[in-house]
C-alpha cells in the first residue's frame, strides 16, 4: 500500500489532485488502480511509474503540478511521437518489435555514447541503443509491446541529453545552430584571450618596476576580461562534466572542466588578495585552443557522415499525384499512400517507390548505385524513390513509402555499418571513463610531489596534466575512419551493412564466387538460332518464326520464355496458351497448334529424329547454352540457343584480384562442364561444381579450418546459408530483395570490378585505424611525462590535445581519396 503524506481523495486525481469531473482515465500503481483527471496526467505518472520512481508517489507531502508546466510540456511533445500516422515517416515496424533512427544532441566523446547505451540498454522494452560518435546518430529497436517512443526519448533526457526523430531538415538546422554556437563562443573566448595576453605581458615584463597599485588593476583587468570567457565560452564543458557527475559517470570534459575553474578560481584569490600568481591568460588560452580543436574536429565529423545525410536528402518534398478522374495535383510526399499514381516529369525526382504504369524514359540511379549510365524504365518496371527521371514523363504506382523504401533501407543499413564498432573501438570506449579516473589520480599525485618539492609550480603543473591527457583522440581514431570508409564505399556503389566487414575484409586470403547471377548477369539471351526447311506456310522464314516463339512465350515468367519473348520487337498474338512445367508452353496461331520448349516436349508430337543432333546443332552445341526447340505438330520449326553472359568487368576482376594476391575460387551448382569452362574464360584458379549448398558450406569451412578467411560473392537468394558462413559476405544488389539483404555487403551496382577496390579500401582503414590509435596512445605517452615534469604550459598542454583530436580526423578523411 502507497504510504503518503498526501493522499488523493477518492473524487479526485491521483496525481494532481484535482477534481476528476467524470474522466475515467486511470493507472496501477503498487498493484491498485489510481484515478487520473486527463491523458498529460495518466502519461507524467506512467513515466514515472516505468522510471522505477514509485518512491515518489509514497514521499510526496502535496500534489504534484498538473501537466500545464515544463516537465509536461516536454511529454506531451514527446507523445506526439507514438502516433502511428507520425511514425510512418521514421519508424519501421515489424510483429512485435519497432525500429526508429535518432539524433542525439549533446554527444562530445565516447564517455557519452557509453553513458547512453549502458543506461537505455537497462530500461525494460529496449532490445537494443547504439549511438555513433561521429554521426550522433542512435537506432533504437524496442518491444513496442512493452513501452512506447515517447518513453525511450523521456529516459534520454534523464540523462542528460536531447533525442528527436531523425529528420534531414532538423538535421541540417541542429548542424548549422552547432556550427554558430562553436564560432560564437571561440570568438568569444579569442577575443579574451588576445585582451588578456596584453595584461599578462605587462604583468610579466614590467612587474619588477611596477607600483602594486598598477599590478593589481591589470589582475582586476584581467579578472573582468576572463569571467566572459569562462561563463560563455567555457560552458559547454562544465555543463557536460556536470551532467557526468550526476549519472556517477567520468566523462571527457570533466578533467577540463576541473583545470578551468581551479585555474579560474586561483586566479580570483590572487586577485582579491592581492598576493599570488593569476591565470587568466592560461584560462582563456587553452579555452580558445580547445575550443578550436573541438570546432575542427566537429567540421570533419559533419563531413564524414554527408553520404548517409545527402541519401536521406535525395527524396523530394512534393509530388505530382494524379487523381481518379485524370485531373493532377501537388501534394506532400507525407500525403502519399500505397496504390497512389503520381506523374514524374522529365528532370524530377522520383518521390517513392514504385511500378512504371505508363511511359518510357531513362533514369538516372547513380545516387544509389554508383552507376552513371542512366537505366531505362518502361511499363512493369520498378523505380526507386531519389532516382532522378531523365528524359521523357513516366506515371507511376506508388508501391513502398518511408522506411519501407529502397533508400530508407540503404541508409539504415549504412547507419548500421556506421555504427557497429570493432573490438579495439570498443575497448576504448569501455576504458575512457577509467582513464579519466586514472588522469584525476595522477593529477592529485603529481600536484602532492609538486607542492613538497617546488610549491609555486604545483598548481599550474597539475592544470597542464588535467588537460593534455584528455582522450579524445583516443576515443575518435576509430569511428571517425568508419564512418569515412563506410561513406566512400556507399557512394562508390558497394554498401556496408555490418561495421566488422571492413575490418574482417582487410584479413581476406580467399575470395570465393558463385556462377550465376554473380560472375553472370543470370539472365538469358538468344545467341543463336537455327531454321529448318519446312512446309509450315504461315512461317516462311526465321523472323517469322520467332516471332512465333515470342508469341508463345508472351505468358510466360520462366527465364527461358522471357529471353525469347525479349528477343523479337514484334510478336504474333496466339490464344490457349498452356504453361507445361519443366517443359514448354503450347498455343494456338492461326488455327494449327505449336508448341515451343525442350526436345523430349516436342518429341510427343513429331518422331525423334538423329538430324536433330547433327548439322547445325553439333556445330552450335556449346556446354554454356540452354537449346529451346519451335515445332507445329508434323515438323521441327527451328531451334533457338540462350547463354547466360558473364559480366563485362568479371575478367578485368579477377585478374586485379590475382594481382593483389587473392586466391580466387568458383563454387558452383551447375554442370561441371559450364563451370570450368567460365573458370578457364575468367582465369579463376579453382573450379569447384556440382555444389549444393550444403557442400558449398562444407566447402567454405574446410577453407576457414586451414587458416585461411573466405569472402563469398553470391546473388544473395539462393546462396544465403552460404554466405552466412563466409567471414565476410557480398551479395549482389538487386533492389527488390535490398529489405532482406542479410549480407555484410551489397554490391548495389552490380559492378564486380568494384570488389579489388574495396579490399584496398579495407585495407587502408585498418592502417589508418592503427594509426590512429597508434598516435593516440603514443601522444598521451609522451605529453604526459613532460607535463608531470614541468615542461608543458596550460595553453601548450591545450594545443596538443587539441591538435592531437584533429589529427586522427584529419587522417581518417584522407579515406575519401585515397
Amino acid at each position: 500500500m502507497i504510504d503518503a503524506s498526501f493522499v488523493a481523495k477518492p473524487d479526485d486525481c491521483f496525481h494532481c489532485g484535482l477534481p476528476l469531473n467524470g474522466a475515467t482515465y486511470s493507472i496501477v500503481i503498487d498493484d491498485k488502480s489510481e484515478p487520473m483527471c486527463c491523458l498529460g496526467c495518466q502519461a507524467v505518472a506512467q513515466t514515472i511509474i516505468d522510471n522505477g520512481l514509485d518512491d515518489f508517489y509514497r514521499y510526496r507531502t502535496e500534489p504534484s503540478v498538473r501537466p500545464d508546466s515544463v516537465v509536461p510540456d516536454v511529454l506531451e511533445q514527446f507523445l506526439v511521437f507514438d502516433n502511428d500516422a507520425v511514425q510512418k515517416t521514421f519508424v519501421r515496424q515489424s510483429d512485435d518489435e519497432s525500429e526508429a533512427s535518432l539524433i542525439v544532441e549533446g554527444v562530445v566523446c565516447a564517455a557519452c555514447v557509453w553513458l547512453l547505451e549502458h543506461h537505455l540498454q537497462k530500461l525494460p522494452g529496449v532490445i537494443s541503443f547504439r549511438v555513433n560518435l561521429t554521426t550522433h546518430r542512435a537506432v533504437v529497436v524496442w518491444d513496442k509491446q512493452q513501452l512506447v517512443l515517447s518513453q525511450i526519448l523521456l529516459k534520454v533526457q534523464q540523462v542528460g541529453y536531447q533525442a528527436h526523430p531523425f529528420d534531414t531538415g532538423r538535421l541540417q538546422k541542429l548542424h548549422d545552430d552547432e556550427r554558430k554556437r562553436s564560432l560564437r563562443r571561440i570568438a568569444i573566448a579569442g577575443i579574451g584571450m588576445m585582451q588578456v595576453m596584453m595584461t599578462s605581458l605587462a604583468l610579466y615584463v614590467g612587474a619588477d618596476s611596477m607600483s602594486e597599485s598598477a599590478q593589481q588593476m591589470l589582475r582586476w583587468a584581467g579578472f573582468i576580461i576572463t569571467t566572459p570567457v569562462v561563463i560563455f565560452a567555457s560552458s559547454i564543458f562544465f555543463k557536460a562534466a556536470w551532467r557526468d557527475l550526476r549519472r556517477k559517470h567520468l566523462g571527457m570534459d570533466v578533467p577540463v572542466s576541473i583545470a578551468i575553474l581551479a585555474a579560474f578560481v586561483a586566479s580570483i584569490w590572487a586577485t582579491f588578495s592581492g598576493t599570488g600568481e593569476v591565470y587568466f591568460d592560461s584560462v582563456t588560452m587553452f579555452t580558445f585552443f580547445l575550443l578550436l580543436g573541438r570546432y575542427l574536429e566537429m567540421s570533419a565529423r559533419h563531413q564524414a557522415g554527408k553520404v548517409a545525410d545527402e541519401l536521406v536528402r535525395l527524396l523530394p518534398a512534393t509530388a505530382t499525384k494524379v487523381e481518379s478522374d485524370g485531373s493532377s495535383k501537388l501534394i506532400s510526399v507525407s500525403e502519399l499512400e500505397l496504390g497512389d499514381v503520381v506523374s514524374i516529369k522529365p528532370g524530377e525526382v522520383v518521390p517513392a517507390d514504385g511500378v512504371v504504369l505508363e511511359g518510357r524514359s531513362s533514369v538516372n540511379e547513380s545516387m544509389l548505385t554508383g552507376e552513371s549510365v542512366p537505366v531505362l524504365k518502361y511499363e512493369g518496371t520498378s523505380l526507386s524513390g531519389g532516382t532522378v527521371n531523365v528524359e521523357s514523363p513516366l506515371m507511376m504506382s506508388v508501391e513502398a513509402l518511408g522506411e519501407e523504401t529502397m533508400l530508407s533501407s540503404i541508409v539504415r543499413l549504412l547507419n548500421r555499418a556506421q555504427m557497429d564498432k570493432p573490438k579495439f573501438a570498443t575497448l576504448a570506449d569501455s576504458v575512457a571513463s577509467w582513464f579519466v579516473f586514472a588522469v584525476l589520480i595522477v593529477s592529485v599525485v603529481v600536484f602532492s610531489v609538486w607542492y613538497v618539492l617546488v610549491p609555486e609550480q604545483a598548481f599550474w603543473v597539475t592544470i597542464s596534466v588535467l588537460v593534455v591527457t584528455c582522450p579524445c583522440a583516443l576515443s575518435l581514431a576509430t569511428p571517425v575512419a568508419l564512418t569515412t570508409a563506410t561513406s566512400r564505399l556507399t557512394k562508390m556503389g558497394l554498401l556496408t551493412t555490418q561495421g566488422q566487414a571492413l575490418e574482417t575484409l582487410s584479413k581476406v586470403t580467399h575470395v570465393v564466387f558463385d556462377k550465376t547471377g554473380t560472375l553472370t548477369t543470370g539472365k538469358l539471351m538468344l545467341v543463336d538460332e537455327y531454321s529448318y526447311d519446312a512446309n509450315d506456310s504461315q512461317f516462311i522464314n526465321a523472323q517469322q518464326r520467332l516471332m512465333l516463339a515470342a508469341g508463345l512465350e508472351s505468358a510466360s515468367e520462366h527465364p527461358i520464355g522471357k529471353a525469347i519473348y525479349s528477343a523479337s520487337a514484334d510478336r504474333y498474338t496466339c490464344t490457349h496458351l498452356i504453361n507445361v512445367p519443366g517443359k514448354g508452353v503450347e498455343g494456338v496461331y492461326g488455327q494449327e497448334s505449336y508448341r515451343i520448349g525442350t526436345l523430349d516436349f516436342i518429341s510427343e508430337w513429331i518422331a525423334y529424329d538423329k538430324e536433330f543432333e547433327s548439322g547445325p546443332l553439333a556445330i552450335n552445341q556449346e556446354s554454356l547454352r540452354t537449346i529451346v526447340y519451335l515445332a507445329s505438330q508434323d515438323e521441327l520449326l527451328a531451334i533457338y540457343y540462350l547463354e547466360d553472359q558473364i559480366r563485362d568487368d568479371a575478367q578485368q576482376t579477377i585478374q586485379a584480384l590475382g594481382k593483389e594476391g587473392y586466391q580466387t575460387v568458383l563454387l558452383s551448382g551447375d554442370k561441371p562442364e559450364v563451370a570450368e569452362k567460365v573458370g578457364r574464360k575468367l582465369g579463376i584458379g579453382t573450379v569447384i561444381a556440382g555444389q549444393l549448398p550444403d557442400q558449398k558450406l562444407a566447402y567454405l569451412k574446410k577453407l576457414q579450418a586451414q587458416g585461411n578467411v573466405v569472402t563469398m560473392v553470391g546473388d544473395g537468394v539462393n546462396d544465403a546459408p552460404v554466405l552466412a558462413g563466409a567471414d565476410v559476405s557480398i551479395a549482389m544488389g538487386e533492389g527488390s530483395q535490398l529489405a532482406q539483404v542479410s549480407a555484410d555487403m551489397v554490391l548495389m551496382s552490380n559492378r564486380l570490378e568494384l570488389l579489388p577496390e574495396a579490399l584496398r579500401v579495407s585495407g587502408s582503414t585498418k592502417r589508418i585505424i592503427l594509426q590512429n590509435l597508434a598516435w593516440a596512445l603514443s601522444y598521451n605517452a609522451l605529453a604526459l611525462p613532460m607535463a608531470v615534469l614541468g615542461y608543458l604550459a596550460p595553453w601548450a598542454a591545450a594545443i596538443g590535445m587539441s591538435f592531437s583530436s584533429v589529427f586522427v580526423v584529419l587522417n581518417a578523411l584522407r579515406l575519401r581519396s585515397k
